[in-house]
């Protein structure tokens, strides 16, 4: 069982970030906050784009800080509120890119599994700049997905979606997550689409953890006014 430990130390124009977590895998944790409150920095000192001023991360024997382990090897998915797809490929060329010079076992039959979950089928030999938003961002999905990862990131990935196609990924991310095992860690402003991917949330002021814990106990009883705000609206 790989465990993600993390302390995150990274200054900001107003504040220093200071950032523990300790996730086991296939926990399901939520970083909430008011904008600007340190939550992409984490994600992105997680996931390599950044680099801590001090601190460590790890996850099981792999140390991904320090140094930055470069970001083709680090054993985890990362997706944002950009898709960040190479738009001379075709759709099921941006899907299968990360599978270049590999043919894992199972590879197809996953792959179409991805095709077919997310309606990709009938769009896979289009080139992605024709297609829409919401398509691109389920290939942007199905990118993520198609290697395994043991951990996935997102950072506000519904952004700018329609509420019909948030609740589609959201479901086909929990149906996913309960087959493949893997750990997330996300992060949205909305805390209804946090409590419905993930069972545990930190949240985050001036780049302090000031509270953290299952959902239930964390709207219960909120540690500052400032929370109490945010989860109430």
């Amino acid at each position: 069982m790989s465990v993600l430990e993390a302390h995150i130390v990274k200054q900001r124009r107003a504040f220093t970030v200071d950032v523990r977590l300790h996730l086991r895998a296939g926990d399901r944790f939520g970083l909430f906050g008011a904008s600007g409150a340190g939550k992409s920095t984490v994600m992105s000192c997680l996931a390599g784009i950044e680099s801590p001023d001090a601190g460590r991360i790890s996850l099981g024997a792999t140390q991904l800080y320090p140094p930055n382990l470069p970001l083709h090897r680090r054993p985890l998915a990362y997706l944002t509120q950009g898709d960040w797809l190479f738009p001379h490929l075709t759709v099921g060329q941006n899907v299968c890119f990360s599978l270049h010079k590999r043919n894992p076992n199972g590879a197809k039959e996953w792959i179409d599994e991805l095709a077919e979950r997310l309606d990709l089928r009938r769009i896979w030999d289009e080139p992605v700049v024709s297609i829409s938003g919401g398509q691109a961002r389920r290939v942007a999905l199905a990118r993520m997905l198609v290697r395994r990862p043991p951990v996935v990131l997102l950072d506000e990935p519904f952004t700018a979606l329609d509420r019909a196609t948030t609740d589609e990924l959201v479901e086909a991310l929990r149906e996913w997550h309960a087959a493949l095992g893997f750990t997330l860690i996300a992060v949205d402003h909305r805390p209804e689409i946090l409590r419905r991917l993930c069972t545990r949330v930190a949240i985050i002021e001036y780049g302090r953890i000031v509270q953290e814990g299952p959902w239930s106990s964390v709207i219960a009883a909120p540690a500052t006014s400032l929370s109490a705000r945010l989860l109430s609206g």
